[in-house]
């Protein structure tokens, strides 16, 4: 079984070959992807400095709310076809070029909308992590996401304590607590079952539990 160090470690490995590498970090919603990426970048932020690390998550790639009011897709928001997709392939790619630096859009939960331009990727970077729920979706758009991403890996953490962290953060950027509870249970778990059907194709398995036993 994993622990935090042996992924550093693959994060370390990677940093050192040629060029900028690629990890993906996966899983349903609520199972500590975003805790577990930024424990990462920051331990190897200490090792190989600031500049040479960045953290480049989906959800910078979530369509306005705007958008998704016109295409009827608000009401579920955070389902696979509610993403820039391709937006989100291309600016992976950009990054593996290396020719410039690279503005990636980050996710204020404040407000629940994308921030254009917010994390800068520097042509230098020796690794960067995304994460997100998709990454091993089985069609066209997300095919081409993974397709440039080296290494893949899916968390996995009980469900009850899944939901109830979800349930949580919901509350805590606004929901009502009735409110937050149906959201999980009509929009989250649903996104959380097409999700737990990618995992056979994951590169590595992680328990969050394992690695992160402060994480809840």
């Amino acid at each position: 079984m994993c622990t935090f160090d042996d992924l550093l470690t693959r994060v370390l490995v990677r940093a050192a070959e040629p060029g900028t590498s690629v990890i993906g970090i996966t899983g349903a919603p609520g199972a500590g992807k975003s805790t577990l990426t930024e424990a990462l970048v920051a331990a190897a932020r200490a090792r190989l400095g600031g500049d040479a690390v960045a953290h480049v998550p989906m959800d910078g790639f979530h369509l306005a709310d705007v958008e998704l009011r016109r295409l009827g897709r608000l009401e579920r928001k955070g389902a696979p076809d509610t993403f820039d997709v391709a937006g989100y392939a291309a600016l992976l790619r950009r990054i593996r070029r290396r020719t410039e630096t690279v503005y990636a859009p980050g996710f204020e939960r404040d407000v629940e909308q994308p921030i254009a331009g917010a994390i800068p990727v520097f042509p230098h970077a020796a690794v960067v992590l995304t994460e997100g729920n998709y990454l091993l979706l089985d069609n066209p758009g997300w095919s081409a996401v993974a397709a440039e991403i080296d290494e893949i890996w899916y968390c996995a953490i009980q469900d009850d304590v899944r939901v109830e962290r979800l349930v949580a953060r919901h509350i805590a950027f606004g929901k009502p607590a009735d409110e937050a509870r149906v959201w999980v249970a009509e929009v989250d778990e649903p996104n959380a079952r097409l999700v737990a059907a990618t995992a056979a194709r994951a590169d590595l398995a992680v328990s969050i539990d394992a690695v992160m036993p402060n994480s809840h």
